[in-house]
């Protein structure tokens, strides 16, 4: 069964969140993919997780690579699964794709300052419970750790 973690960001960014869930992802031996909405975005997410800390380092790379197929971690705008990730993140209020079911788990970050994005994280969450996933809500506390809501 699909596990689908609804992030919900308040006064902190994607580039800050996404990379140390992406390094658990890739520490647990998970392939990933992470769906923006723009070609513009993905290429400045690529950038970012190039530099975004001194001592680490994420090996990925954007759909447009000819081994994308080889990546553990790919940046892209579309809904296909080129590097066959059992993990799927979505930015930017990218949509669930229509092969949902396919991954082990799928992570919307959302903004909570952005009523857009709350409402099509609510609308995602009913379409999960609808389609039978099980899904969980986390919001960071007072000190930025991810705690589960209920």
């Amino acid at each position: 069964m699909t596990e689908v973690l609804f992030y919900h960001l308040q006064n902190m960014s994607v580039e800050n969140v996404l990379p140390p869930l992406l390094e658990k992802s890739l520490e647990r031996g998970w392939r990933v993919v992470v769906q923006s909405t723009s070609p513009e975005r993905a290429d400045a997410l690529d950038a970012h997780l190039w530099t975004y800390r001194d001592d680490s380092f994420l090996p990925h790379a954007t759909w447009r690579v000819g081994d994308a197929a080889d990546q553990p971690i790919l940046l892209a705008i579309e809904e296909d699964n080129p590097n066959g990730a059992n993990v799927r993140f979505l930015i930017d209020n990218a949509a669930l794709p229509q092969d949902s079911q396919s991954y082990e788990r799928m992570v919307l970050l959302f903004n909570g300052d952005d009523p857009d994005a709350l409402a099509l994280a609510r609308t995602a969450w009913t379409d999960c419970k609808t389609r039978g996933f099980e899904v969980t809500y986390w919001q960071a506390d007072e000190r930025g750790r991810w705690q589960r809501k209920d």
